[in-house]
């Protein structure tokens, strides 16, 4: 993760997301799907719930 996402404190933070909503998302991904998620810097602001819908969303359009 860039550094441009924040402090070390911050890029963990949004990892840690990440890794959250990956769990949750993985059963709507198909089989043998390579997925890619770059977080970008506005990454850091943004709540948890709308994490969760962004990467839900951009899933259900590209590897479902």
């Amino acid at each position: 993760m860039s550094k441009q996402v924040g402090s070390a404190v911050t890029r963990n933070t949004v990892r840690r997301r990440l890794k959250a909503v990956c769990a949750e998302a993985l059963p709507e991904v198909r089989p043998g799907a390579d997925v890619v998620i770059r977080a970008l810097p506005g990454s850091a602001g943004v709540d948890f719930r709308q994490l969760r819908a962004e990467v839900s969303r951009c899933l259900a359009r590209r590897a479902a």
